[in-house]
């Protein structure tokens, strides 16, 4: 017996009655729903309607579980208003209904059994299903025709090795059609936006248990990119698109290249939503091309939605180093109508306060943004130090797709007030470099990948500034995938300030303590640096490292094991390291992760809780 599936995946069995495999439970829901419907209309009077009734199934794991979430007999197992008629139907076809359900899963001659014990509330129907051999691939037969077969044989053959329903795999017809639509999409995502399944047909042999493949896809002609077409801009210039685009007119089309501008567009303040695609070309024109092996150049469509000119943001947060948080943000985006952005923020904590006003302009022909800004940061009894910061100067900056690049200019002046020794008092002029890489898969749940930060600055003394020095940082965050849920995280952190001068007199915000939830855990908020009285100040050098593995026994939660080491000491020369290791919980919330940590400090010999979590409204 011989059952062919077209491209609507219709399955009809040689000289007997046609079976759907795309759908296929809804030919019979709909012919046991009908039928139940039109029973309970014209069911005599004398069929009184009947109490709730069991089902219990004994099927493959993987068959049982469609069947109880579809079956009819399963579905309305809670239904009181059920007749004796309309019961005995559904105990008669169920049989039908797990044929049909059991051929989307690769089996094609299922025995089904179904009983009925008991009477009135305590019936009970035992469904036994035999599925038999389950239908194997035999033969897979992928084909493109059209410009691709030649020029892209490479982009051809790379889509049949990812063919998602190979030889010997279970028939199912999920995985068919998702094989298919995954082929298609790695043909159109090179060059052949047009690309398009032409045919396709699996062929079952029930009597064999096998199943013969066969996708036929039209690749149409190649595609290049066409100048920006943009939509939606009111309030904004469209500029500011055209200003941030890293494509080229007539590059090969690429869909990474298209979400590389769409990320770029929707990085910038201005837009809410941003969609980008192509604006094909007459059919007449496509079809033309490809007959000569032609290319078609085809516009960049670019639609936006507007930010609203203002926008206010609130939150909440908690972190055992700083205490409990509230923040504030309120941003307008049309200063001066010339869209430039003001940017205004507020965070109170327990143990910190910080205020930060900027002003920025659109971004320029080469994605730089320039800004001008302020802020204040004070921080209270930490390590029996109170710090006021102030900072103000000049940036130039670019954000694209994986990088962050920066250039300022920044004046500190900085009030650090040690418990029961003199205030230091410093200041500096800065200019700095600072440059972020950020490689991973997911940028708020990553799991593999890494995240760079680099800085480095200098101040002359006399200039502006207190002491001649330099100061240099560098941090990496390495995400190894470990499985298919576990996490292993690796950090190094490392800055030092290189100054023949005191270091009191290089701004205390421009120094380092260690020591906290984001640094060496087991130990308080920056309670690593240089001892001076009874308080712990900000030192010249830094270093510190973690190792974390993961485990997640549920795709939302996990648990954690880490080891933390490092110091912050102003010399080099007999230097303690502080090891912290401890245990955590991970939570990946709907608002961002939460993570909870026991860290032991070993030269301290203590245990500290480190708490982080934030609910932005």
């Amino acid at each position: 017996m011989r059952i062919d599936l077209g491209h609507l995946a219709g399955l009809v069995a040689a000289g007997r009655t046609q079976r759907t495999l795309r759908g296929a439970c809804l030919p019979a829901r709909l012919a046991g729903l009908g039928l139940l419907i039109a029973l309970a209309v014209f069911a005599p009077a004398s069929h009184a309607a009947r109490a709730a009734y069991k089902v219990e199934i004994d099927a493959p794991k993987v068959l049982k579980d469609i069947l109880q979430e579809h079956l009819d007999l399963a579905r309305y197992t809670d239904r009181t208003d059920i007749s004796d008629d309309q019961f005995a139907y559904m105990v008669e076809t169920v049989g039908d209904q797990v044929r049909q359900f059991a051929s989307t899963e690769g089996w094609f001659d299922p025995v089904t059994k179904a009983t009925v014990e008991g009477k009135g509330e305590d019936r009970v129907v035992h469904i036994s299903v035999d599925p038999g051999a389950r239908t194997l691939i035999r033969a897979v037969d992928v084909d493109v025709t059209g410009p691709a077969a030649t020029q892209a044989p490479d982009q051809v053959a790379q889509m049949r090795a990812k063919w998602g329903l190979p030889v010997g795999q279970p028939f199912r017809q999920a995985d068919w059609d998702k094989a298919k639509e995954e082929a298609l999409v790695t043909l159109q995502s090179r060059s052949y936006y047009g690309a398009k399944l032409a045919s396709s047909r699996a062929r079952i042999e029930p009597d064999e248990q096998s199943a013969d493949l066969s996708a036929k896809y039209e690749s149409g002609p190649a595609y290049v990119l066409g100048p920006l077409v943009i939509e939606g801009t009111r309030r904004y210039p469209a500029q500011i698109v055209r200003n941030v685009n890293p494509l080229n007119v007539g590059e090969p089309y690429r869909v990474e290249r298209l979400l590389e501008l769409q990320r770029a567009v929707q990085n910038q303040p201005y837009f809410s939503n941003v969609q980008v695609d192509l604006q094909e070309p007459p059919a007449a024109t496509a079809a033309a091309a490809a007959s000569q092996d032609e290319t078609v150049t085809a516009p960049v469509r670019v639609r936006v939605r507007e930010q609203p000119l203002h926008r206010l943001n609130t939150g909440v947060g908690y972190t055992t180093d700083t205490g409990a948080q509230v923040s504030g943000r309120y941003s307008y985006y049309n200063l001066f109508n010339r869209a430039w952005v003001f940017d205004s923020q507020l965070s109170l904590e327990q143990k910190r306060q910080y205020a930060y006003l900027e002003t920025a302009m659109p971004p320029d022909s080469r994605t730089f943004r320039n800004s001008i800004y302020g802020s204040y940061e004070r921080t209270i009894d930490v390590e029996s130090t109170d710090l006021t910061s102030w900072r103000a100067g000049l940036k130039r900056s670019r954000s694209r797709d994986k990088y962050d690049t920066t250039f300022s200019l920044d004046f500190y002046y900085d009030n650090l007030l040690p418990f029961g020794e003199p205030a230091q008092i410093s200041k500096a002029l800065v200019p700095a470099f600072a440059w972020t890489r950020r490689d991973v898969d997911n940028p708020v749940f990553p799991r593999r990948g890494n995240v760079i930060n680099t800085q480095i600055g200098v101040a002359a003394k006399n200039i502006l500034s207190d002491a001649t020095f330099m100061r240099v940082y560098g941090r990496i965050r390495q995400y190894v995938p470990v499985g298919n849920r576990d996490l292993f995280i690796a950090r190094l952190e490392l800055g030092a300030d290189l100054t023949k001068a005191d270091p009191a007199e290089v701004p205390a915000s421009l120094r380092f303590r260690a020591g906290g939830t984001d640094s060496i855990r087991g130990y308080s908020f920056q309670s690593i640096g240089t001892p001076e009285g009874a308080a712990v100040v900000p030192a010249r050098y830094l270093g510190t490292g973690s190792l974390e593995y993961q485990y997640w026994f549920k795709p939302e939660w996990g648990a954690a094991v880490f080891w933390d080491a490092g110091t912050a000491t102003n010399n080099l020369s007999g230097i303690t390291i502080y090891n912290g290791v401890g245990l955590g919980a991970r939570w990946r919330s709907p608002v961002g992760p939460v993570q909870l940590d026991v860290g032991y400090g070993i030269q301290k010999r203590q245990f500290r809780p480190h708490i982080s979590l934030g609910v932005a409204f």
